[in-house]
């Protein structure tokens, strides 16, 4: 097995910030970025995709969105691209089961970023351990429309069995909203993604923070 490098910065508990300007009310990318942060999270990650926008728009607005974590202390992670991380000096990028395997990324980025990966199933989960990830995706929990190409939901149990049996840190993800966030953190999760009901709120850091109340009361 290979162990998560000690010199990366934790998983931080809390929510785990996903961009999706398709669902952001006509707000730009770093608008609902500022307001993440605002709102008190400690980690995003950028989520856009081709063809919707081009190679030079995502760059640019990962160059933007770096300088305003680094200024705020918060992780940055960039979704798939990891030639777009390695260029703005992200703090991770975070793949599916169907991009670029752990150690390619691995090879790409160097040995001190972060690798999250996305797993649906038990197995997967034993396979990012040994692949050598930092931390796993475990979802969608729920149904969800938010990305294209989803696997079905996971259910709950999937949620249990890493709870019980991954050495991993993860991250719910997947049709989670305010009104099921409970069943999620009483079955052990820390780190939780909410994407449209963050990004679609109409007031962000405010949503935010009252998410991130619930999380911490719930430890």
């Amino acid at each position: 097995m290979i162990e998560p490098h000690s010199a990366k910065p934790p998983l931080p508990p809390g929510i785990y910030g996903i961009t999706a300007e398709k669902y952001s009310r006509g707000r730009s990318t770093d608008q609902v970025v500022r307001a993440m942060i605002d709102g008190g999270i400690l980690i995003i990650q950028y989520r856009e995709k081709r063809p919707v926008k081009s190679f030079a728009v995502m760059l640019e607005e990962c160059r933007e969105i770096r300088r305003l974590t680094r200024e705020a202390g918060v992780l940055f992670i960039v979704n798939d691209y990891a030639d777009i991380a390695r260029l703005v000096d992200a703090d991770g990028v975070h793949v599916g089961q169907d991009d670029l395997p752990v150690p390619a990324v691995r090879e790409l980025i160097g040995p001190d970023k972060l690798i999250g990966l996305s797993t649906h199933n038990p197995e997967q989960a034993a396979a990012a351990v040994l692949a050598g990830a930092d931390y796993i995706g475990v979802g969608p929990i729920f149904a969800t429309t938010t990305k294209e190409d989803v696997c079905l939901p996971v259910g709950l149990e999937y949620l249990e069995h890493v709870v019980r049996c991954c050495p991993l840190p993860f991250v719910a993800i997947g049709g989670i909203k305010e009104h099921n966030l409970g069943q999620i953190l009483q079955r052990g999760a820390k780190t939780v993604c909410l994407v449209t009901e963050i990004v679609g709120a109409e007031d962000i850091a405010a949503t935010v923070g009252r998410l991130q109340a619930a999380i911490k009361g719930s430890g």
